[in-house]
């Protein structure tokens, strides 16, 4: 059973006037015909992916100056993917409050990248219909400060694992890091990973992640920012 909509108003730090909008925003589409309700989260997912895009765009242009657009765009693609939503949606227990059908909770759909990733959106489009652009910027930017305190370094995310290979490579040695599984937690349909990457025997960064290829890319970023400083 889902958790009560008034304790994800408190993780947000925001009060609904019409809860409608936020009921709406968690309720995926098999709960929806399942229970044969005239609503789902699909059309507040397509309104909040502008609103989230634009709250990112905006929190860029003003931190990062004398970034050209080429490098901004690339850094705003970063914050914008499946994978970084999905654990802003973690961050906030969204799985615990979305209503879905009964096959797709026993498959573990709630907790998907996917599927938490077009909670977030919905949840987004629910709060700039419910107050406005000014008070999405102001509920949602501080999410992504959490999360990601340095976006730029999400640069390295989109294939981590070749460039530490090649700043190994740049560094002189012929070794490839080595990754390793040191942990896994939870049923199949709902584990995590967790992952060591290793340079000439020298274990350098973990990283966690919800398969063994999410675990590992985390590694190899965690790595890069070690090896980098």
């Amino acid at each position: 059973m889902e958790k009560p909509l008034r304790y994800l108003c408190e993780e947000l730090g925001y009060q609904f006037k019409c809860m409608q909008l936020l009921k709406e925003a968690v309720t995926h589409r098999s709960f929806s015909a399942e229970y044969k309700i005239d609503y789902d989260n699909q059309r507040l997912e397509f309104l909040g992916d502008a609103v989230v895009e634009i709250i990112i765009t905006n929190m860029l242009y003003r931190r990062y100056t004398e970034e050209p657009e080429g490098i901004l765009t690339k850094i705003r693609a970063a914050l914008a993917r499946q994978e970084a939503l999905a654990e802003i949606a973690r961050e906030l227990d969204l799985a615990e409050y979305l209503r879905v059908g009964r096959g797709e909770s026993a498959s573990g759909g709630h907790n998907r990248d996917s599927t938490l990733c077009d909670a977030f959106e919905a949840v987004a489009g629910a709060i700039y219909l419910d107050g406005g652009y000014e008070v999405a910027e102001q509920v949602l930017e501080p999410l992504f400060d959490k999360i990601f305190p340095e976006p730029h370094n999400l640069l390295n995310s989109s294939n981590p694992k070749g460039k530490l290979q090649e700043f190994v490579q740049r560094g002189g040695s012929s070794s490839a890091p080595k990754y390793q599984i040191e942990n896994k937690e939870g049923p199949d349909h709902d584990c995590t990973f967790t992952v060591s990457v290793t340079i000439k025997g020298e274990k350098i960064a973990e990283g966690k992640g919800r398969n063994r290829k999410l675990a590992e890319m985390q590694a190899a970023m965690k790595a890069l920012e070690v090896l980098s400083s």
